[in-house]
């Protein structure tokens, strides 16, 4: 169980940090977030850290 939720949140957290990511740069508009460097600087990090949390899922699951 532990391993899926690990999962799950680190897929949520590269979908979250992808969309920020456009949003940031300006592809994806009706948003305060448009166009808004933060968006388009913390989008990647939330992404990346998505990808080391999901890392670490599957290595979790591997060792059972």
């Amino acid at each position: 169980m532990r391993g899926w939720l690990t999962l799950s949140l680190g897929l949520l957290a590269v979908v979250v940090g992808a969309v920020w990511t456009v949003q940031g740069l300006g592809y994806v508009g009706g948003s305060v977030m448009t166009d808004e460097r933060f968006w388009a600087v913390l989008g990647p990090i939330v992404a990346l850290a998505g990808l080391v949390v999901i890392w670490f899922g599957l290595r979790s699951r591997r060792r059972r």
